[in-house]
């Protein structure tokens, strides 16, 4: 008698079963990414960001924003993304929308591995954001207007009358300028900082940006300018007749101040892990060279470097001692003074 057939059919799917569970075993996982919001110039932090993708197999994924307000347009796309996060990582070229962020609960806490190499004032003692690579805020002087002892040594020159109609500044309600705004509120009260800014806006002359008083300045527009290092760096180094003036550094005056940008992970961001190991990577004396040594000269704040540096750093000059959490709060006051009383007239 022939053998009964067996029947095979169970056995092929239990077979096909564990193959596909084997092979899917052995697929490659799906390409982890993690997402960055970043308001520095793409032209300066995008090659991180493919150092970073070449080192790990991680792919990052940027957000840039226009020139003019680039730092407010993240923010706001930040807060209006508050209940479904997209971001993971905010890399911010200053650091008041990052406080803000902060007091609106929005940043997530997190201890970087070299976080001990930075000053403690330019970083979050509880972990919510970290300085790095930061500007500082000059004065820039055409030297074919004024010879060097003829040029201004104070931020406040600009609104003295010996002055009136020769310098500039920037609108002060975005980016670096707004910084220094509210850090200006803090330190002088209310009083004597909305006494300063409208003697300002009569004796000084008002551009879109920074850069453009960079430029009104090295063009001979204006005599002499409040901007940032890395805009007056583009201006020396195209051979304009400009020079940098390091504001305050006499005693009882105020210093210079610096500002650095900042990095900040997003609570509830969708790839946590990936945010925390792209911070520890920017945060770091290698990023810190690179920024350093490139056309924007940023300025190192790792205490362990010592390269040579295209401008002065906190280590070198007078800095201006600042409390950010009393910036910050005084940000709301700063803003509604200049809209109402500065910007309007």
């Amino acid at each position: 008698m022939r053998a009964p057939a067996l029947c095979l059919r169970p056995i092929c799917c239990v077979v096909l079963l564990s193959l596909g569970l084997s092979l899917s075993a052995c697929r490659p996982a799906a390409k982890q990414e993690v997402v960055i919001y970043t308001a520095l110039d793409q032209e300066f932090s995008e090659s991180h960001f493919d150092t970073y993708h070449e080192q790990t197999g991680v792919a990052v994924v940027p957000k840039f924003d226009t020139e003019a307000n680039k730092t407010v347009g993240l923010t706001e796309a930040l807060l209006a993304e508050k209940d479904r996060p997209r971001c993971d990582v905010f890399w911010n070229n200053e650091i008041l929308n990052t406080l803000r962020l902060q007091k609106a609960g929005l940043l997530a806490p997190y201890h970087p591995k070299h976080e001990d190499e930075y000053p403690a004032s330019f970083r979050s003692a509880d972990g919510y954001w970290h300085g790095f690579a930061a500007r500082a805020r000059i004065l820039l002087v055409n030297t074919d207007l004024l010879a060097e002892e003829e040029r201004p040594s104070s931020i406040f020159d600009l609104a003295d009358k010996k002055w009136e109609g020769k310098g500039g500044y920037a609108k002060p309600l975005f980016g670096t300028t707004a910084t220094h705004a509210a850090v200006l509120f803090a330190q002088l009260g209310n009083e004597r900082a909305k006494e300063f800014f409208t003697k300002l806006q009569t004796s000084a002359k008002m551009l879109p940006g920074n850069k453009q008083v960079a430029q009104a300045v090295s063009s001979g527009e204006i005599a002499f300018g409040l901007t940032d290092t890395d805009d007056a760096i583009v201006e020396i180094q195209s051979g304009r007749p400009v020079a940098i003036v390091y504001p305050d550094q006499g005693e009882g005056q105020l210093g210079t101040l610096f500002i650095p940008n900042t990095l900040a992970i997003i609570k509830g961001g969708p790839n946590p892990e990936a945010a925390r190991q792209l911070v520890d990577y920017l945060l770091s004396a290698e990023v810190e060279s690179t920024l350093a040594r490139g056309p924007s000269a940023q300025i190192p704040l790792n205490t362990t470097l010592d390269i040579p540096l295209q401008v002065e750093s906190p280590q070198t000059i007078k800095p201006m001692e600042v409390d950010w959490e009393a910036a910050v709060d005084q940000w709301d006051t700063a803003a509604e003074f200049l809209r109402e009383k500065i910007l309007t007239n």
